[in-house]
């Protein structure tokens, strides 16, 4: 999870994360409630690695444990520093915080005993993961749950236990991680499959 200071930052950060074709999600107050929804999601559920964000991110949302913190800006308070480490230690879990500095840059509130680790000359840019989302167009409120939808895909849309991740029913919509190499497949398969005796609209989750 990479935080900034400001929107504008994020959404720079962003276009040249994409640039370089690194997936990732983004989260600030600028966006749409869905789409901030959907960030958080495909974070939750594997098909994102990143996330750069605001504040906003640093407390009161449904997000996993998280390996890795990255202040590319650093807070102005002490306050909402430890509010962005804390997202490493959620549920008695570990994790490690970076810091990106300019050479005098320096806040009252870090310890002078930060260790510094050096940067490769030559960028390493991670693979993307192996996952992506499917949608699908029915909820809770259409009485779908979770072994509904798993049924369908490994029944109808010949998945295998490994190739199907985290899943999320919503009020009228639903959403389920799928290995990248099934994915295809498996919207090709349920073109005209139902659920509970309901045809529903299926397809990669943009």
């Amino acid at each position: 999870m990479v935080f900034c200071n400001h929107r504008e930052a994020v959404d720079r950060i962003s276009a040249l994360l994409w640039d370089m074709g690194l997936d990732h999600g983004v989260f600030h107050g600028g966006m749409d409630q869905e789409d901030r929804e959907k960030a958080l999601l495909k974070f939750r559920n594997g098909t994102y690695r990143l996330l750069i964000t605001t504040d906003l991110a640093s407390r009161g949302l449904d997000i996993p444990v998280i390996d890795y913190v990255i202040h590319y800006q650093l807070p102005h308070h002490e306050e909402a520093f430890l509010h962005r480490n804390g997202r490493t230690a959620r549920m008695h879990s570990s994790g490690t915080a970076y810091i990106i500095l300019a050479k005098n840059e320096k806040l009252s509130f870090l310890s002078d005993k930060i260790e510094v680790e050096e940067l490769p000359e030559k960028d390493i840019i991670p693979l993307n993961t192996d996952w992506l989302t499917l949608y699908l167009g029915a909820g809770r409120k259409d009485k779908i749950n979770k072994v509904d939808i798993v049924g369908l895909l490994m029944k109808k849309g010949k998945l295998d236990k490994d190739e199907l991740g985290l899943i999320e029913v919503h009020d009228f919509s639903s959403y389920a991680a799928v290995k990248l190499d099934k994915i295809d497949t498996v919207v090709k398969l349920l073109k005209m499959e139902k659920i509970k005796n309901k045809k529903i609209k299926i397809e990669v989750s943009k």
